[in-house]
């Protein structure tokens, strides 16, 4: 699963790179966690617009917005199946930004955080779905993330990690008139290991209430992989 990543470039840097049009202001976040608000881009009119969306999806059917606690993460390998992610994977498919996730290995009675980014350092953006729900008397709109398969890098802490789509597959990932599941699900691939690194933060982050930069910090600079 995805359970908690980061995102803390700036507005101007990422409409930059993921050209896209968003008014609000944007504040660095060390440790994004479920049932919060995060930065989507969906497509609309012809050109991308960015949203403030809160993670956790809601089905347009739901009776209750509660249920969202339990629809963060979407299986890629069964997204089309799923009643609660089929409907949106068709036609409600959007971009969640992030420069960075954490995963947890077990060790004895402990959890370690690890967190993983590109070589790079910049931004990306995960495979993600949306919806809008109408059961209260304003309009919550949410958003869950895609995950696959681990890759190399990723498989020794965790079995599975967040879609995390390539520049070249944006416009075709946004397009709704573009519904070919099959085709949509081959983009839903683990990202090459290669071109990301790894690196153990000090348990700071286990508890979504600390959202500052020391959850970033490397607990040791030689433990970083990847680099």
């Amino acid at each position: 699963m995805c359970g908690r990543f980061t995102l803390t470039a700036d507005s101007e840097t990422l409409q930059t790179l993921f050209r896209f049009r968003y008014q609000g202001l944007l504040a660095p976040r060390f440790n994004i966690a479920p049932g919060q608000d995060v930065l989507t881009i969906v497509a609309e009119g012809g050109e991308r617009v960015g949203k403030m969306m809160r993670w956790g999806l809601v089905p347009f059917w739901a009776k209750d917005a509660r249920i969202g606690a339990k629809m963060i993460n979407a299986r890629a390998e069964t997204v089309d199946e799923k009643a609660s992610f089929r409907h949106a994977f068709k036609r409600r498919r959007c971009l969640i930004l992030a420069d960075g996730f954490y995963e947890w290995k077990k060790e004895g009675t402990k959890k370690v955080p690890y967190r993983f980014t590109l070589k790079t350092g910049e931004p990306f953006a995960f495979a993600g779905l949306w919806e809008r729900w109408e059961g209260a008397s304003d309009p919550i709109e949410t958003c869950a993330i895609i995950t696959t398969k681990a890759n190399e890098l990723i498989a020794p802490i965790h079995d599975r990690m967040p879609v995390m789509l390539p520049p070249e597959r944006h416009d075709d990932w946004l397009d709704p008139r573009l519904d070919d599941s099959e085709y949509l699900k081959s983009l839903l691939l683990p990202y090459p290991s290669g071109e990301m690194r790894m690196y153990e933060v000090a348990p700071l982050v286990n508890s979504s209430k600390n959202d500052v930069i020391a959850c970033i910090e490397p607990v040791d600079s030689r433990s970083m992989e990847g680099t």
